[in-house]
């Protein structure tokens, strides 16, 4: 506890031991082992007896002057350094010179710490033998581990590790959140709201611009390891937290910095408007030769869900506005950049693990035939709506279109820019309650590229819009469509696809036929060897069951929609659709 006291020339406890043992009058050596010792201040010995009268220990008194002499002094430390004396630094070496044999004695390491949070660069010896013990590294600034960090990227990797998985958990909790909803949904929360958690205190605080390139080295090697986008969400996310706190010494070097920074604003606004669209568009032409490796970092950022949500949101509100002019998709250069960019973002993947830093590719034939084929499904639709709408006399015996266009379906299985396009159509369709096209597209997710549409984005923003359409499930010819010939196509071989199901049940499970809700509970009772998650979603739909059968249902609330896809005027003639895309 006292080691390195005798280094500096002050008695410990080893050396009162050694007086006791060794004098003829014990009471005597301890007086003049306090006089020693003790605080040297003539004035005070005169005025240490009053203390024995009111019963105060000298412990106490000693201890509270110790604390008190303490702060004292690292609080001047504090000042030294944020001074302005040339000679700062030297003071503080000399001090920590002093105070460092005592930075195992737990009253002193605090201000042994002071002084090495403050030093610009401690010195090697000293950070070699904080390093080696563990306790020592533990409590020390984090000012001072970035110093050791920077030459040990394994003892870095160990740091930062937890907080990469911990941020992981977080993103893939919150898409299977118990909230269904369409106005409170995965990418309901502003840009910066998200970038509030532990994992950028800690890296702003190790703000360095060799700390900062590993860390995106840890996020391509997490990304190529795992596939998960997150880690793009993260690319992005750990840039601009350092943009909004101005760190300009690392935001300065990274050469996605305005390319993120532009983004983030239309991902704010959930749109690529035609502004932003050519500055994107000019930061992606300037990536000059000798620097191709950067469109590497650029495919993560475009690969982040709220960049690739915000494109094709973009997308689907250019073709609305294509559509009300009858013009074609290849005839609007907005359309095609958003669509070039949602390619890159799309191959982010592929581009990392190849090392081949090439822009991929659009397939012409998305927008020659994908697209227009999309287009007729929706003609199809509207044209079915206005026969409705006509007269008994004028109604033709035109029945509903059952099956889609070749180009439509082939293209979701083979072409993930396609596939990705035409799972946000089918959500717009969903959020315009539109059952009788949802019934027609939901059997064609069965088969996508990729299976993209079981994946966990896509399911969670299904199950929330599928809400819209709750009154729907109290018919069974519905309910045949979204479980049997979507949901329970994959759920035996996708736990994923499993929880989403159960999710959707556990909100509109009181909707839903009886006879029909107990054979959905046979086939999806858990098996033995499943997660916590799936069991415990299982149990809470149980006793939600139970519940009901004891009290009525609650009445439905109608939310109101902010669709995030702005409806465009369009001309009501037979030729154009009065449901916009």
């Amino acid at each position: 506890m006292f080691a390195g006291l005798p280094e500096l020339g002050i008695s410990n406890g080893e050396d009162l031991k050694e007086t006791l043992t060794n004098c003829t009058e014990p009471l005597k050596a301890i007086d003049q082992f306090q006089m020693e010792n003790g605080i040297l201040l003539p004035t005070l010995q005169s005025a240490l007896p009053f203390l024995d009268l009111h019963g105060t220990p000298r412990l106490e008194f000693h201890q509270s002057v110790f604390d008190e002499l303490r702060d004292k002094l690292m609080e001047r430390v504090a000042i030294i350094a944020e001074g302005k004396d040339e000679d700062r630094y030297g003071k503080l070496e000399e001090l920590l010179e002093k105070s460092f044999p005592l930075v195992k004695m737990p009253s002193i390491q605090p201000v042994v710490m002071q002084v090495l949070k403050h030093l610009p660069k401690v010195p090697e010896k000293k950070l070699k033998m904080v390093m080696a013990d563990k306790d020592l590294y533990k409590v020390c600034a984090v000012e001072v581990k970035r110093q050791i960090w920077q030459d040990n990227q394994a003892l870095f990797g160990d740091e930062v590790s937890p907080l990469l998985k911990q941020y992981i958990v977080e993103k893939e909790a919150a898409l299977f959140s118990s909230d269904l909803s369409i106005l409170h949904n995965f990418f309901s929360p502003s840009p910066k709201t998200r970038r509030q958690g532990e994992w950028v205190l800690f890296i702003i605080a190790a703000k360095n611009v060799k700390l900062y390139d590993m860390v995106l080295q840890f996020l391509r090697t997490l990304f190529l390891r795992t596939r998960n986008v997150h880690y793009c969400t993260l690319r992005a996310e750990l840039l601009m937290s350092l943009h909004d706190l101005d760190i300009s010494e690392i935001c300065s070097v990274d050469p996605c910095h305005k390319f993120t920074w532009c983004l983030d604003a239309c991902i704010r606004e959930k749109f690529v408007d035609g502004k932003r669209a050519r500055e994107l568009q000019g930061f992606l032409d300037g990536v000059k030769k000798g620097q191709e490796q950067v469109l590497g970092d650029l495919s993560m950022i475009l690969c982040d869900p709220f960049a690739c949500n915000t494109l094709v949101l973009s997308i689907m509100r250019n073709l609305q506005e294509l559509l009300s002019q009858d013009s074609l998709p290849r005839e609007s250069s907005d359309l095609m950049l958003q669509l070039r960019m949602l390619s890159l973002g799309q191959g982010a993947w592929d581009m990392i693990d190849s090392q081949v830093f090439k822009e991929p590719r659009l397939d012409l034939e998305v927008v020659t035939r994908f697209l227009p084929a999309m287009m007729s499904v929706v003609v199809d639709d509207h044209t079915f709506t206005v026969e409705q709408k006509l007269p008994s006399e004028e109604k033709s015996s035109v029945s509903y279109p059952t099956t889609l266009p070749e180009a439509f379906t082939r293209y979701l299985q083979e072409n993930r820019v396609a596939c990705e396009m035409g799972l946000y159509y089918v959500l717009h369709i969903a959020k315009q309650r539109n059952k009788n096209a949802l019934q027609r597209l939901l059997p064609a997710l069965v088969e996508t590229y990729n299976d993209m549409a079981f994946g966990d984005i896509f399911l969670h923003l299904l199950t929330g819009h599928l809400t819209l359409l709750s009154d729907e499930f109290g018919s069974e010819e519905f309910c045949s469509v979204v479980f049997d010939g979507f949901l329970l196509t994959s759920f035996s071989s996708k736990e994923n696809v499993h929880r989403h199901t159960l999710r959707l049940l556990v909100h509109l499970h009181h909707k839903l036929l009886p006879s029909y809700m107990e054979i959905l509970m046979k086939t999806l009772e858990p098996p033995k060897q499943c997660s916590e998650p799936l069991k415990e979603l299982y149990t809470q739909l149980t006793e939600k069951l139970e519940a009901q059968k004891k009290s009525p249902p609650p009445p439905d609330e109608t939310p109101s929609l902010d669709l995030g896809l702005h409806s465009v005027a369009v001309p009501t003639t037979a030729s154009t659709p009065t449901t916009p895309l």
